[in-house]
């Protein structure tokens, strides 16, 4: 049986598929049709993909080990600080750094800092982690907004290049394309649109990379391993397994693919500054994770999407029509509301991990949900 025929999906996976497609056909003919523009729609796929990293990083401690990190937003930050101080020309401290060699300080600024808060609080319950992650992400943004000397402050930083922008051609985006055959002119494409484009296609690839990565090491032994310590670590260790190495593992795992996120988030918007780092980010990675399962990276892909379709789709109805509330208000009751329909009709998420720990060829003539 071919590995895409919808019988071997669960009726489950068959219903999100069928939104997402809605969605989708739903967006091209609000483009086709003049209402979003096309560079812009490719700006929300981008964010949304933006969000899925995030989502997929936190899955890998709370989803896979239990861990509870409340500083999401700090290691975004970190991610895309660490970038935009080696790249921009605005820096106080360096730039003009190519952002292929941005992208390693910004993960590993992020890697440095996991270790430093997970050495201390990992070997505890679980509670200190919580408590420390929560502080982390306040002492990070206070320290980006008050060391001017270093961070800018909060003037932000300006003058970010594009990933792509010391690429021998594709860093050429200065000018719109044209697409020419035997002199005509064909297709017209402008150059906001072409720059949508190579972002969506460098954070495709971040996205499909990091979740064919965490696909495998979750059906792996270590990925057994942290489900194991995850629902009962006492047994970990009475089966002679080192829980707070692999805890560290997931911990720093987690906070890198977080730091690719604000990696790229900084080549996207070009402009980063401390009220990225707000608390409300780790509130929506952490709706996200919950509403698409805890422990499943299509889960938490899904709810990434979400969130972003909250987040934009609140800014269009209030255009759309005139409400009594505003966009803010709004984003958040309605984020509320799906939180609250979530634990009460779908406790485990839309999309739980369990038939993802089930090898494709096991999963053949499954048809149940």
């Amino acid at each position: 049986m071919s590995a895409l025929d919808m019988g071997a999906f669960s009726a489950r996976e068959k219903g999100v598929a069928g939104l997402l497609t809605g969605v989708g056909v739903l967006l091209l003919i609000a483009v086709v049709s003049g209402v979003l523009a096309p560079a812009y729609l490719l700006y929300l796929v981008s964010l949304s993909a933006m969000y899925m990293l995030l989502s997929m990083g936190l899955n890998v401690q709370w989803g896979y080990g239990g861990l509870i990190n409340f500083s999401v937003a700090a290691f975004f930050g970190l991610g895309a600080y660490g970038s935009a101080l080696l790249t921009a020309n605005s820096s106080p401290i360096a730039g003009n750094v190519s952002p292929i060699i941005a992208l390693f300080g910004g993960l590993l600024l992020a890697a440095v800092l996991a270790v430093l808060i997970g050495y201390p609080t990992l070997k505890l319950r679980d509670d200190y982690l919580a408590i420390a992650s929560l502080g982390l992400a306040e002492v990070v943004r206070i320290f980006i907004l008050n060391e001017n000397q270093w961070t800018a402050g909060s003037a932000g930083l300006t003058g970010i290049p594009l990933f792509f922008a010391d690429w021998p051609v594709l860093g050429d985006l200065s000018y719109p394309y044209v697409f020419q055959v035997g002199g005509t002119a064909i297709f017209y494409m402008r150059q906001p649109v072409i720059t949508g484009l190579l972002n969506l296609v460098l954070v495709g690839a971040f996205v499909a990379g990091v979740y064919l990565f965490l696909r495998r090491i979750h059906r792996s032994p270590w990925g057994r391993v942290l489900r194991t310590i995850k629902t009962d670590e006492d047994l970990a260790e009475t089966l002679g397994k080192d829980t707070f190495a692999f805890k560290m593992q997931a911990f720093v795992i987690g906070s890198l693919i977080m730091a690719l996120a604000g990696v790229f988030y900084t080549h996207l918007v070009l402009y980063v500054s401390p009220p990225d780092l707000q608390p409300i980010t780790t509130f929506y990675v952490w709706v996200a994770v919950i509403l698409g399962g805890t422990g499943s990276d299509r889960g938490a892909m899904l709810g990434g999407f979400t969130i972003v379709a909250i987040q934009q789709g609140t800014r269009f109805l209030n255009d759309a029509v005139q409400l009594p509330i505003g966009p803010a208000p709004l984003r958040l009751m309605l984020v509320g509301l799906l939180i609250i329909l979530i634990v009460r009709l779908r406790p485990e998420g839309i999309l739980p991990p369990e038939r993802e720990l089930i090898w494709p060829d096991a999963m053949r003539g499954d048809r149940d949900e």
